[in-house]
């Protein structure tokens, strides 16, 4: 294994961000490569938590000779994000410079100008030149997993339509419970990476993608951070690097994926119709039917006829749930995966900034 740094420069004097990049070399050039990051998002914890027990899992098999493709992991993505707190809270999505997602914005180039983005390095700030040594880095490989989490949420993953059913192999090893297929309209980090596959040279465009696979795996809420459920995610992974050859191992047999795979427009993005104290009817996991109460919204507190009612659109899975108990006024509450089209109009794209 070897331990390297990428040393990112700030925008103003005196800063230097570090970021740590473990790597193992491969024993056998037909086997896939593989990149893995976590905390993009730099408060989403639950992946760096699995990279930690991975890594363990990883060097033994390293010992034993057991490393048939190359790994590449970054178990903090975001030494800017992590830096960055405001009251006494940890920011981690948004750059508080520029306002800007970190998980958007990433460019979208071809694969045969991949080793532009570390051209020029001057020409950009240090989160767009830590997001472009980070596309680098992932453009190198033919799997690519960017660890995240929800808010509440159940195990599930954002995978480009191009790489399923190929991905359901993933989503069984990690036991999810849903997989919404992205339309690869946006410039999310793994969709960045699908975008530079599918254009391999200037003018293509390719649909299909055999043999390669990025996607976001949402590992539930920011609050599950424990060592039994990330040891159990590490196991899942190790299996998934198994099962696709990276890492020579006996091949532990897996169910078939059984959760639901809709399509983003298939998802009920349910939302205070206006501000007030939320309170919640049903949980992540649950299945729901059109009309089932879902929450209530305090919007009068006190007042006769002073709340809302928030109804099921129609049936469907309760994939997500919002932590606070306080909504603004079209703010997002919960999503629901469900087997029609929302009637909700939806930009192509992520559904949430």
């Amino acid at each position: 294994m070897d331990v390297s740094e990428i040393i990112i420069a700030g925008d103003t004097p005196g800063v230097v961000w570090r970021l740590p990049v473990f790597r193992f070399e491969g024993a056998s050039a037909e086997a896939p490569r593989i990149y893995i990051q976590a905390a993009l998002h730099a408060n989403e914890l639950p992946g760096t938590a699995l990279l930690h027990f991975l890594l363990d899992r990883l060097r033994q098999a390293d010992r034993d000779g057991a490393i048939l493709g190359g790994i590449t992991i970054v178990p903090q993505a975001n030494p800017i994000g992590s830096a960055q707190a405001h009251f006494g809270e940890l920011q981690g999505r948004f750059d508080l410079g520029s306002r800007t997602n970190f998980n958007r914005d990433f460019p979208l180039i071809s694969l045969e100008d991949r080793d532009c983005l570390l051209e020029q390095p001057d020409l950009y700030s240090a989160a767009d030149r830590l997001k472009r040594h980070l596309l680098h880095m992932a453009l190198g490989a033919d799997l690519v997993l960017d660890l995240h989490c929800d808010d509440e949420g159940l195990q599930y993953a954002y995978i480009d339509e191009a790489f399923w059913p190929d991905a359901a192999d993933l989503a069984a090893a990690l036991d999810m419970k849903a997989v919404l297929l992205s339309d690869g309209e946006s410039s999310a980090f793994e969709e960045a990476v699908a975008h530079a596959w599918k254009h391999g040279r200037e003018g293509e465009r390719r649909t299909t993608l055999p043999g390669r696979l990025s996607v976001t795996v949402e590992l539930r809420g920011t609050r599950d951070v424990y060592p039994e459920l990330a040891r159990k995610d590490a196991e899942g992974v190790f299996r998934f690097l198994v099962g696709r050859g990276i890492v020579a191992a006996p091949k532990a047999g897996l169910q078939a994926f059984a959760g639901k795979a809709v399509p983003l427009d298939n998802i009920e993005m349910i939302r205070a119709p206006e501000a007030g104290a939320i309170l919640f009817h049903r949980d992540i996991g649950d299945n729901v039917k059109a009309g089932d109460l879902l929450a209530t919204i305090l919007a009068r507190p006190g007042a006769p006829e002073g709340t809302i009612e928030i109804r099921a659109p129609q049936d469907g899975l309760v994939v997500t749930r919002v932590s606070t108990r306080f909504a603004r006024r079209r703010s997002d509450l919960m999503k629901i995966a469900c087997a029609e089209p929302s009637r909700t109009a939806r930009k192509p794209g992520t559904l949430e900034a």
